[in-house]
């Protein structure tokens, strides 16, 4: 019998042995499931020639072609993908609404013998619980936010807090992105919803008797936009600053960034998109100091005329509360870990308070 549930809590859906996405590629590129594997019952050309089928010609045709198709791509699932599970495999498997693609998943392996599960809804009731949890529920847990300026090492920091046991939330890490015009990585960032699922996943497993530690953001990480709630709580959120000098500073951002600063043409575009408050002048001294090369003047030049001017503002007008100023001579592995054992005992004395 084919079982239907709408619980998504991170203990149901542990409780499956995988979680089995069935819409097409694209839809599942996305967004989808945390952990959820794509064995699509129609691939995305499949998709678009029953459609067209069935509004430009017949739809009885591109019904019985599209199940005909349905039924090539679950045999092929079954044989490949599926080929190894025994019969106490347990999937959880969805679509779009939880209708007719999950349906004609779940009936075949209902017929197989698995006590298969199909989410009713389908996709639609996960991305209902996502919107609900980062849209209209406050954040669980109170927010510290770790400031400083500009290639000062949060980032890292954060990890460094994470394996002292602090909870961290790495929201550049979610959204690939390191947060500044320089920031894209490889790959590119994912959609709004996939960073969003993330987002929510990442958030679901905090204690909200605790502290949760997140890195001093804009509201906009790359293209991906901080849902609103995260981002009022980071806005009302004391905060711990780095303070780490400036030579140390380009250095750190040096090594960060060297994969830009190995793409000529990428690092002349970034530098292209500085805000025109800049005079043309100032942009044009940049740009040739990227395609010269030399990157360290080039961030020493942007960290003194760019960002800390930027940071200071923002400093002088947030009103927030400063828990600690945590200095570091450098960003180094050793005054990293120093500091972060600074931070842990600052939140250790905050708990206890």
């Amino acid at each position: 019998m084919i079982r239907r549930t709408t619980d998504l809590s991170a203990a149901a859906r542990a409780g499956f042995h995988a979680i089995i996405d069935v819409r097409s590629p694209s839809e599942f590129a996305l967004d989808h499931l945390p952990g959820a594997i794509n064995l699509p019952v129609l691939d995305d050309a499949q998709r678009i020639a029953v459609g067209t089928e069935y509004v430009l010609r017949s739809k009885f045709l591109a019904r019985r072609h599209g199940a005909a198709m349905v039924a090539r791509n679950i045999a092929t699932h079954l044989e490949t993908a599926l080929g190894d599970r025994d019969g106490s495999f347990q999937p959880l498997v969805y679509c779009w609404r939880g209708g007719q693609r999950s349906g004609a998943m779940g009936t075949v392996m209902d017929q197989v013998g698995w006590p298969v599960t199909v989410l009713e809804g389908g996709y639609q009731t996960w991305r209902r619980t996502v919107v609900a949890a980062l849209y209209d529920q406050p954040v669980p847990g109170p927010v510290v936010l770790l400031d400083g300026p500009t290639g000062s090492g949060k980032t890292p920091m954060l990890a460094l807090l994470a394996e002292r046991g602090i909870q961290t939330l790495d929201v550049e890490g979610l959204a690939r992105h390191r947060g500044s015009l320089f920031g894209a990585i490889p790959g590119g960032q994912p959609s709004q919803k996939l960073f969003e699922s993330r987002l929510f996943t990442a958030m679901e497993t905090l204690d909200p008797a605790r502290p949760v530690v997140v890195e001093a953001e804009s509201a906009r990480i790359g293209a991906r936009t901080i849902p609103p709630m995260l981002w009022a709580a980071m806005a009302a959120a004391p905060v711990i600053d780095l303070v780490v000098p400036p030579a140390a500073r380009v250095d750190h951002i040096v090594s960060v960034y060297a994969d830009i600063a190995a793409d000529p043409q990428a690092l002349d575009t970034a530098v292209s998109r500085l805000p025109r408050h800049h005079a043309r002048t100032t942009l044009s001294e940049w740009r040739a100091l990227a395609a010269s090369g030399d990157i360290p003047g080039l961030v020493a030049e942007l960290i003194t005329h760019h960002y800390d001017p930027a940071y200071r503002k923002t400093a002088e007008t947030r009103g927030r509360a400063c828990l600690a100023d945590i200095h570091l001579p450098d960003v180094s592995a050793a005054a990293s870990a120093k500091a972060a054992d600074e931070i842990a005992a600052t939140l250790s004395r905050r708990e206890r308070a």
